[in-house]
This record gives structure tokens, sequence and C-alpha cells, in this order.
């Protein structure tokens, strides 16, 4: 089982989207794959389509209708196997999140060995998976802390814009020195996303990340594609709404590469 967490603590760079589409084309490739979505906005659990497919409100009414999420493994100590549930494309499943999270930071201040508590839940997880792809939030605070302390891989998604840079090596440090207690943590790759081909902008922050990081960054750009943001408003990856767009084409060949790179 590889875990891969796509981190960036900046936001609006693809992050979400990415480690949605990825996750969808590698289980179309026949890899089993769950999302874990640790970001307290929930997006990755709305763009998969889990409120869709469960008939239920991203904000439940009352506490009893409340379904296990993310939460519910960081705090209250439920294993991952009660938790994740299946979506509708066959291999790939999620632990959704709630907007619960946003007070885990606050409630895991006091917890014993509280960076190593979604580490602890992954080694206790003996579903047969291949990749366990973490969506953590734009900050560097506990909850990306422990992402990073249960991955194998970190990935950056980057922007083709004005301050693409910015942030990646606050997210260097904070790996370096997540590094002392996970020490088989690595910068696994980064993605170039919202590459617009109209603009000398993109082309000279594709050049300048590929000249620093000539080996780390995926072959496969992806583009600034309009149904790349419809998708999730319809909850669903680019699979499923558009696979003959643009974008759908890149996520399709971007999957071949962690494929690759990671198997």
């Amino acid at each position: 089982m590889t875990t891969l967490v796509f981190a960036n603590q900046k936001g609006g760079v693809g992050k979400t989207t990415s480690a949605l589409n990825v996750g969808a084309y590698l289980a179309n490739a026949g890899k089993k794959v769950l999302l874990i979505d640790l970001d307290p906005q929930a997006n990755l659990t709305s763009g998969i389509g889990f409120f869709q497919q469960n008939n239920m409100s991203k904000y439940p009414a009352s506490e009893e209708n409340r379904y296990l999420n993310t939460y519910d493994i960081l705090i209250n100590g439920k294993p991952i196997s009660q938790v994740f549930t299946f979506t509708e494309i066959d291999n790939l499943a999620i632990v959704p999140s709630h907007i619960s999270l946003a007070g885990a930071e606050v409630e895991m201040v006091n917890v014993m060995a509280r960076e190593g508590v979604l580490r602890k839940a992954l080694d206790d997880l003996h579903e047969p998976f291949d990749f366990v792809l973490i969506d953590s939030p734009p900050s560097l605070g506990l909850l990306t802390i422990n992402a990073l302390n249960s991955a194998d891989y970190v990935i950056v998604p980057i922007q083709c814009e004005y301050y693409a840079l910015e942030g990646l090596g606050q997210l260097t440090n904070t790996m370096n020195l997540v590094k002392n207690i996970n020490p088989k943590l690595e910068l696994g790759g980064i993605i170039l996303t919202m590459f617009d081909a109209r603009t000398k902008l993109s082309a000279q922050v594709m050049a300048e990340v590929r000249e620093h990081f000539p080996k780390l960054t995926f072959e496969t750009i992806i583009p600034r594609n309009v149904r790349l943001s419809e998708a999730p408003s319809h909850g669903k990856s680019i699979l499923q709404y558009d696979d003959k767009s643009h974008g759908a084409i890149a996520y399709a060949k971007l999957a071949q590469e962690f494929i690759t790179r990671f198997t």
C-alpha cells in the first residue's frame, strides 16, 4: 500500500481536484484506491458525490444523523474500516470529511502521540488497497502533520501563476521536521496545474519549476479547463463528467505516471 498526501499550504492550487481525479483514474486502471479527506471544508467528499449517493446533507441537521468521518478516526478512535465507504467508481473508496474536523486540532492538543493518530489508524487498516491518497488542508497545522506522518510520499500541486512557488519552502521545512518521526517520507512529485497555453506567464512558471525540480516534476501538465471546474459541483470526477475533455485526458495520463513512479 502506497500512501500519498496532496499538500500545499497555498489554497486554490488544484490540490483537491488532483487528489480526486488521480484517484478516479487509478481506480479506473484497476488499482484499489482509498481517498481520505482531511480538510474540514470537505470538498473532496462533496466532489466525489458522497452526499448525493447517500442522500444526505453536507451539514446534517442534528448530531444523531451525522455520518462517520475523519473526525471520528482522529478523536473518537474509530477504525478506518468502519468509516470508509465505496463510491460509484469501481475500486474507489473514501473516508469522508465533516465541518466538525475544524475543531480537531484543538481537541488533539492533549492527546498522546497526537501527530501519529492517523498513521496508527492506517497501520491497523487491513483492507487490500494499492493506494491511499490523502487530501490535506491548505495549512501546516496538526491535521497536515498527521497526513505527512502517515505518508510515503508528498505530492505538491503548483498552479502555473504568479507566486507559484510560494509556500513550497515552508512545506519542505515542515517535511524535514516530520522526517524525524517519519524517516521514509519523500517528496514524490510536483504537479503543474491550471496551465494556460495562451499566456507567457504559464510557460515561464513551468520552465522555472522544471529548472528547480527536473526529476520531480511530472511530465503531464494539467490545463485550465472549464469541465474540470464544473465536475465537482455535480459530485463527479472528470472521468465520470466528461472523459473526453482536455482535463480528463491530462489526468488519465497523470495517473499512468503515478502507476509508473509508485509501483
